[in-house]
């Protein structure tokens, strides 16, 4: 069974499957079109496959002739959203989202229907690969029990199992997919075996680790370094700023040390969908094993806390210049999560928004990657509002705006300039008597 599989993965005629087709799950399906597999992607949500077939691209950082290249115009692939057509595949790469839920504990509800969904489809001598990131013993606990129910096959004997978690960063321009070493962990010594020799058909490293629950445990390590390195910039901005210190100039000047130092940069508070999210998967998990993760914790209070921060610094400098937030009009700047991408997951500018709209501003927003607030459980109530154009951003409409994302293609000293007071929560505006930095 394992040569077997081995020898389809030599050969490129092994079928891989990637289930969830976005930010993760897409560019992963096309590094292995364009290395020769015959591919299938499958999704429930219909808009995405009807997309890809058409040959275009909902991801603003994936140009439409990526897709064509190594999709639409490709023989060897497609995409549906029939999980029957599981059956065809030689490996499945599981890479669906796994947020938390209104009370911070982990949500794998998407694991779980995926897995039940592929399944009654499985057959014997599949690779079944998890990517989600997610706490430690989630493969071995969650998933595996549930594709071996629905299945009637066992891991180990009948199905190769793996956790090889994704380590995408949207429109990074030095590192892609395909350039990013990739952890494996196998459920045993086969299932990693087979795994890497996946994996290494199309990236440049794979990294294999001892199980499942170490290569869970190392993505989580690397997103809670981020979160509470990031966390104590954000606290040292606040102490900088009451000592009238620019905290970027800070982080450049310390940045020139050749060692020892890592640069990380203050912001309105953490977005996308990792590092706000993925230390509370630790944390819950922890809880488990009686113990208590205070440093996590604590970080994730003075990230949590940051847009309050940023409010209470615009409210100040409003009444600087002889107006009340309530009735002011103020405009968002970014609505994406970071700089240069579409991607408005956990974006901290939805949280500013709810504060201002809370304490009575008149809110809208610009963002060139963001043309129209999409649907999302979170923050539902914004969806379908639309992005205003430059040509409305005067000082005639607007009292303040809020730079809460600071995207290359936005000349943000310009916009300063046509704006009576700009507060600056990512450090892109040059100095002028009217930008305050949060």
């Amino acid at each position: 069974m394992k040569e077997k599989m081995l020898a389809g993965i030599k050969s490129r005629e092994a079928r891989v499957g990637v289930v969830g087709l976005g930010y993760v799950g897409l560019p992963l399906l096309i590094e292995f079109a364009k290395a020769g597999f015959h591919v299938a992607g499958l999704d429930i949500d219909e808009s995405k496959t009807v997309s890809i077939q058409a040959g275009k691209s909902y991801i603003k950082h994936i140009a439409p002739a990526r897709i064509q290249s190594a999709l639409t115009n490709n023989p060897r692939a497609f995409v549906t959203t029939d999980f029957a057509r599981v059956r065809e595949c030689d490996a499945l790469l599981i890479c669906v989202p796994t947020p938390l839920t209104r009370h911070r504990d982990p949500d794998l509800s998407y694991i779980e229907n995926t897995a039940r969904s592929i399944a009654p489809h499985l057959r014997k001598g599949q690779l079944v690969t998890l990517e989600s990131t997610t706490y430690p013993g989630t493969t071995e606990d969650v998933l595996i029990p549930i594709l071996e129910a629905g299945s009637g096959l066992k891991a180990g004997k009948d199905l190769f199992v793996a956790f090889s978690p994704e380590r995408e960063d949207p429109n990074n321009k030095e590192f892609s997919t395909s350039t990013i070493p990739k952890v494996v962990g196998g459920f045993d010594a086969d299932a990693l075996e087979v795994a890497c020799a996946l994996y290494d058909a199309v990236i440049c490293k794979t990294v294999p680790v001892s199980n499942c629950r170490t290569a869970e445990a190392t993505k989580l390590m690397e997103n809670i370094f981020r979160c509470i390195n990031i966390a104590l910039v954000n606290e040292l901005k606040i102490v900088f700023t009451e000592m009238d210190i620019d905290v970027w100039e800070v982080v450049r000047a310390a940045s020139t040390k050749p060692f020892g130092f890592m640069p990380f940069y203050p912001g309105p508070g953490l977005g996308g969908h990792c590092i706000p999210i993925d230390p509370f998967y630790l944390t819950w998990k922890a809880k488990e094993y009686g113990i208590s993760t205070r440093f996590i914790e604590l970080a994730g209070e003075v990230n949590t806390a940051m847009p309050a921060y940023v409010v209470q610094r615009t409210m100040l400098a409003l009444n600087e210049i002889g107006k009340p937030l309530r009735g002011s009009r103020i405009l968002l700047v970014g609505l994406a999560y970071k700089k240069n991408v579409d991607d408005d997951r956990e974006s901290p500018t939805y949280v500013l928004w709810e504060q201002l709209l809370k304490l009575g501003a008149d809110v809208s927003y610009y963002d060139p990657f963001c043309p129209v607030v999409r649907p999302s459980r979170e923050h539902g109530q914004f969806a379908g509002i639309a992005s205003v154009s430059l040509d409305d951003i005067c000082s005639e409409r607007f009292d303040a705006a809020i730079i809460s994302t600071g995207h290359d293609n936005v000349d943000h000293d310009a916009l300063a300039k046509r704006l009576p007071l700009v507060v600056d929560s990512r450090g892109v505006c040059s100095p002028a008597p009217n930008v305050v930095k949060a």
